[in-house]
């Protein structure tokens, strides 16, 4: 596997657009909700059926894997060994 690489902000994905993020327990899919000019809310689907929004600055380094999006983490765990399963019957 190729090591991604930073290749820019978050305030560079437009509103709308579909990211990974790093839970406590998992990688979860998110969308960007909201873009404020100090801030970028961040809407996170829960394996329950719920979501929850974060907020993040407009700096926030995000990287990219092929062409899947993800915000960048400190432990560097690669987001394919601990994503979340949403519904099994898929």
């Amino acid at each position: 596997m190729e090591p991604s690489e930073t290749v820019g902000t978050l305030h560079q994905l437009p509103l709308g657009g579909r990211l990974l993020v790093r839970s406590k327990k998992d990688w979860r899919v998110a969308v960007i909700s909201r873009i404020n000019e100090d801030q970028i809310t961040i809407s996170v689907a829960s394996p329950r059926g719920g979501c929850y929004r974060l907020r993040r600055a407009l700096d926030a380094a995000i990287e990219f894997d092929g062409l899947i999006p993800f915000l960048k983490v400190e432990s560097g765990e690669p987001w394919r060994e601990n994503f979340v399963s949403y519904d099994s019957r898929w």
